[in-house]
């Protein structure tokens, strides 16, 4: 099995290419590791799978997977992740401010220290304080409390996996940030942490806007919902539902006995009307939960559990 594989996710990188290539060789030959780089292009559209052709041309090592248009960070990383070999899985961004001399300590994490997953901490950064710098450091506590999970820096595109690891879990959409997330609720929950080198950006510009940061949190919220209640929704619509249900019946009793009693006139009352509202919200969420079930109990993949070890 190769040492190494490293995961090259890039999107217009062309000028980054050829010193990330020549930097990663070096490293790699200095501790004598066996290695592939699968660069996964998505969609560029400056000359970048050229590069990438010559690179291969001149080392077998480096493989290349070209998207037709532009899928986004996720897509590519979970079809880097398909294509590895190696036994321990590396990730880093194309624009050479991750460095490839944290690899073979990386890889040492977690083949010595048995780590599933380490992700990299750029604990000294040179971005835009502005851009960058604060709204991560917002979006970082803001994981850490819902997640559990104590890392500094969860958007770090240097990270390391175990084989096991990157086989087991699908990243799609914009869930690349969360990939620790994934693999602690897919049962991979010893996670590390390593202070990285970060660099300051040679060539290009940067491919993410602000609104990563609003996506990011929907993301969020999505993950924690789909790995608590995505194959038991009763459980949450249920729930809720029939507490609606339950506090609006009490309260159309009430306001009836009122009625009856000649103190309100249903027509002119506003609590008769909300006590109708989350009786129906109830019986709606109810049957929401009801009908989520029922689809969950036919999946072909309800049954579908990730098995550490058999005998």
């Amino acid at each position: 099995m190769i040492d190494v594989s490293i995961v090259v996710p890039l999107y217009n990188e062309v000028e980054s290419l050829p010193h990330l290539a020549e930097w990663i060789d070096r490293v790699m030959d200095e501790h004598k590791l066996s290695y592939e780089v699968v660069m996964v292009d998505d969609g560029s559209r400056d000359g970048s799978w050229q590069v990438i052709e010559q690179l291969h041309e001149k080392n077998a090592a480096y493989r290349g997977i070209k998207f037709r248009r532009n899928y986004g960070k996720s897509a590519a990383l979970n079809t880097g992740f398909a294509a590895a070999q190696g036994e321990v899985v590396i990730t880093m961004d194309a624009d050479l401010q991750d460095s490839p001399d944290e690899v073979p300590e990386l890889r040492r994490m977690i083949l010595e220290d048995n780590y599933d997953l380490v992700s990299g901490w750029k604990k000294k950064r040179y971005d835009s304080k502005l851009a960058k710098n604060i709204p991560s450091k917002f979006f970082n506590w803001t994981t850490r409390r819902l997640s559990g999970i104590h890392l500094h820096d969860f958007n770090c595109g240097l990270k390391a996996y175990r084989r096991d690891v990157v086989k087991s879990i699908e990243v799609y959409g914009e869930m690349h940030r969360y990939i620790p997330v994934i693999a602690k609720w897919s049962g991979f929950g010893r996670i590390g942490e390593k202070v990285v080198q970060h660099r300051k950006r040679e060539f290009g510009v940067t491919k993410f806007g602000m609104n990563r940061f609003v996506n990011g949190y929907l993301d969020l919220l999505s993950i924690m919902f789909m790995s608590k209640f995505g194959k038991q929704p009763m459980h949450i619509f249920g729930a809720i539902g029939s507490l609606s249900f339950v506090l609006g019946f009490i309260a159309l009793v009430i306001v009836l006995v009122l009625r009856v009693a000649g103190r309100m006139a249903l027509t002119n009352s506003v609590w008769f009307y909300l006590s109708m509202f989350f009786v129906l919200i109830g019986i709606v969420l109810f049957m929401a939960g009801f009908l989520g079930e029922l689809i969950c109990r036919n999946s072909p993949t309800r049954n579908q559990y990730l098995i550490e070890k058999e005998l």
